[in-house]
């Protein structure tokens, strides 16, 4: 499997809706980051679907290297 893309080097703070289903980009090449836009379609990646615990800000991986996908764990400080 190849690297995703890396558009931000930190995370994207983003507000949510509680129950509302998102779409959060893995390839990296969303014009919509941190959101799917479909642009994965020519690649092996797949958006990652999640569901807003809570309405709110959450903070979304923008390095694509998390190890809690979709949300941000702090990876790209060690980038």
């Amino acid at each position: 499997m190849s690297e995703p893309l890396m558009p931000k080097k930190s995370a994207y703070v983003v507000e949510v809706t509680e129950g509302k289903n998102y779409f959060w980009c893995s390839c990296g090449r969303s014009n919509k980051q941190p959101f799917c836009d479909g642009s994965h379609k020519t690649t092996e990646f797949e958006p990652h679907k999640f569901t807003a615990e809570h309405t709110g800000k959450m903070f979304l991986c923008g390095c694509k290297r998390s190890g809690n996908k979709p949300f941000c764990d702090g990876t790209h400080h060690k980038l």
